[in-house]
């Protein structure tokens, strides 16, 4: 089985998005606690190269204990958003100036103007400054998938970004276009995807669960962003 997990909550609407908040260590420590209370075992780790990435590594094994060292992989790596809001800017001057991302208002003005991004990014009518296409970006979580598929055994343990997570889950369920997009926007923080995995396949078993997050009173812990 492949486990991915998304980062825990980082700082979104600040000046540095990739570190974790407060409570984006807690929601990881808390998803390590629970696989180690049911004797989850992982023979290899992967994760992105950021800094949210390995932060949620660290409190995930804060939670669990010891960890396999982590392999890392760039192409576990998110989509650089700013890139694609200055893209889409540029391409759509009618929908400028955005509201202060301090704002509710301004909030969803961001991610209704990034999925419209995203579609162009994929459609290839859009191509950002410093991103390669979309093509080229998800060949490369396609390549990490066989690298787990090829070279590692038992359960895997896969940490990344919910662009990346949801590419991957598209990837495996043969969906084309945009389609990752509306998956991608879903994905909670430290939420869980699982894979079945086979010498030919992956299989999606689960999508976007939070486990460790059922108990009443951590119903605030659940973030988006």
């Amino acid at each position: 089985m492949l486990h991915l997990v998304r980062h825990g909550q980082a700082r979104f609407g600040t000046d540095d998005y990739d570190r974790l908040s407060e409570l984006g260590t807690r929601q990881c420590q808390a998803l390590g606690r629970w696989y180690a209370e049911r004797g989850q075992l992982f023979s290899a780790v992967l994760c992105g190269t950021l800094t949210r990435h390995r932060q949620s590594l660290a409190a995930l094994a804060d939670g669990y204990g010891a960890l396999p060292t982590a392999q890392e992989f760039p192409a576990l790596n998110e989509y650089d958003s700013e890139a694609l809001v200055h893209a889409a800017l540029a391409a759509w001057p009618a929908e400028a100036p955005l509201p202060s991302a301090h704002t509710p208002e301004g909030y969803r003005a961001h991610f209704r103007l990034l999925r419209r991004a995203l579609a162009g990014w994929t459609a290839g009518e859009l191509q950002p400054h410093g991103l390669p296409s979309h093509a080229q970006w998800r060949a490369g979580i396609a390549a990490a998938l066989d690298h787990v598929r090829t070279q590692c055994t038992g359960d895997v343990l896969l940490v990344s970004s919910g662009g990346p997570i949801a590419t991957a889950t598209a990837h495996v369920m043969g969906a084309e276009g945009d389609a990752w997009v509306e998956l991608n926007l879903r994905l909670r923080n430290s939420a869980v995807t699982e894979f079945s995995v086979s010498p030919r396949r992956h299989v999606l078993h689960s999508f976007n669960t939070l486990p460790h997050l059922v108990a009443p009173e951590r119903a605030d812990w659940v973030t988006y962003a």
